[in-house]
């Protein structure tokens, strides 16, 4: 077991942190959305200029809380492991915490229905009710390469703005929030709705578009009390379907 493997040490905040991020790796894991070692999910630290992200190398289904690297924007490694960050993690990440900093948590994965709808030209329609929900908050980044190059950060938070969801160009996706329970939720909708899109194009046959004025009101419910249930109910459910796979997890 490597020098990081005593999480008590961690501020009380951080060692929360720490449990939420990695309780979104195995789920991201579970649903079938990682990539290998490739991809990457992150969590901003209150009150420093550093994040939380996974070390490079591990399967999302291994890390545990104190597995998580601890980088600050700069790109130095804030705690000893035999780990390093993910180049690319660390640009797409640094770029929207040292921009955004309303944002807590980040996610960005190469999911294959994901990638499918990140190369249309359109990206994602709001044929259906999920789809709709997300209206109005995506973003599109063009494809310039892996991002390993710094100058990038400045266009990509150029691109995001003040959205929430972005397809990064023939790549994949990206969602933020203001916790890791809230990006993991627009991920969540955002893979359910390209995925929907992808089986609905597959079928060859006309489809059905749902009027603006439906549109317009779907997207708006997300803003309401009536979808404000993140927090006390969805991510409490997570975290009790990791505990019945793996009560490890936490470890």
């Amino acid at each position: 077991m490597d020098s990081q493997s005593d999480i008590t040490h961690f501020s009380p905040v951080e060692h929360n942190l720490r449990c939420d991020l990695a309780a979104c790796y195995r789920l991201v894991a579970h649903f079938g959305w990682d990539d290998l070692i490739a991809t990457h999910i992150s969590v901003r630290i209150p009150g420093e200029d550093s994040f939380l992200i996974n070390p490079f190398g591990m399967l999302f289904d291994e890390i545990r809380p104190v597995d998580l690297l601890k980088v600050d924007l700069d790109g130095n490694l804030l705690n000893p492991s035999k780990w390093a960050v993910n180049k690319a993690g660390f640009v797409i990440h640094s770029a929207i915490h040292m921009s955004r900093h309303d944002v807590m948590c980040a996610m960005h994965l190469h999911t294959e229905d994901g990638v499918a709808v990140s190369m249309l030209e359109d990206g994602l329609l709001p044929l259906q009710q999920l789809a709709m929900l997300l209206e109005g908050d995506i973003a599109f980044h063009e494809y310039e390469g892996v991002a390993f190059e710094l100058e990038e950060r400045e266009r990509l938070v150029a691109d995001l703005g003040e959205k929430n969801i972005m397809f990064l160009r023939n790549h994949g996706t990206l969602t933020v929030g203001s916790s890791v329970a809230e990006a993991f939720t627009l991920m969540y909708l955002l893979e359910k709705s390209c995925t929907a899109q992808v089986r609905a194009f597959s079928m060859g046959l006309p489809l059905h578009a749902v009027p603006e004025y439906v549109v317009a009101k779907v997207s708006a419910l997300r803003m309401t009390e009536e979808m404000n249930f993140i927090e006390e109910l969805l991510w409490p459910a997570m975290l009790r379907k990791l505990d019945r796979l793996d009560p490890s997890w936490k470890d």
